[in-house]
């Protein structure tokens, strides 16, 4: 049943360009201020990342069920994310994400131009998202079925990373795939309050700034196949 939900995302019919333009003015007035993240998210299709049944609802300001426990984040939060690692400076060339989802996080950093490196645990997940990101053309994106806990080591080092699920703290082996002057975005979870966070990496040490609350699924260790739905690993 999870498995149709978002399998019918990429028959959904053409939502109205101004609804999508609603959407970015909507993040521009709640303090998104990158032009280039606003410009991403206004060509990107969110409707087609969400089931058919609430493609209605891709741009409104709400994080939507996806299958599978999970969820797309809102808009603010994706456009936040992304603007944590754009600013004073242009896009990282390559981005390693952790928790694909639907896939419309990689969709925004791969229409800013990134090579986007991007892991999920959920099998199926992983597989209708590298089928609709095909579909709409992104070539420059590489998914993987994995524990993204460990990271991607085969395929470090990276300019950038993106935690897309609510962690402890920050993962030790994350740290040793970034190159120095990169940036760590990622939500962190403490006394059961999360907190969105980038960490500037020197090479050495993180100096740590804020982004304000936020709510994520936890990130979680193994994978799920696709033949059982079991967790592995």
């Amino acid at each position: 049943m999870a498995a149709s939900l978002l399998a019918l995302s990429p028959e959904v019919g053409m939502i109205s360009p101004r609804t999508r333009g609603r959407m970015v003015l909507r993040l521009r007035a709640e303090g998104i201020r990158d032009e280039r993240v606003l410009d991403a998210m206004n060509r990107v299709p969110r409707h087609r990342f969400v089931a058919q049944a609430l493609a209605g609802r891709a741009y409104e300001p709400v994080s939507l069920p996806i299958g599978y426990g999970q969820t797309i984040s809102q808009p603010w939060t994706v456009a936040r994310m992304t603007e944590a690692i754009l600013e004073d400076r242009g896009m990282p060339q390559r981005v390693l994400e952790i928790g694909t989802g639907s896939a419309y996080q990689t969709a925004v950093l791969a229409e800013l131009g990134a090579e986007v490196f991007s892991i999920e645990r959920i099998g199926p997940l992983q597989e209708m998202a590298e089928a609709l990101l095909g579909r709409l053309g992104y070539r420059q994106v590489h998914l993987h079925h994995g524990d993204g806990s460990g990271g991607w080591p085969e395929k470090a080092p990276f300019d950038a990373m993106v935690i897309t699920a609510a962690v402890p703290c920050a993962l030790a082996p994350l740290y040793r795939q970034l190159r120095a002057g990169g940036r760590l975005v990622m939500p962190v979870e403490e006394g059961g309050r999360q907190h969105l966070q980038v960490s500037h990496w020197d090479g050495s040490a993180a100096q740590v700034i804020p982004l304000g609350t936020c709510h994520f699924v936890p990130l979680l260790a193994g994978t799920v196949s696709v033949a059982s739905g079991e967790c592995v690993g």
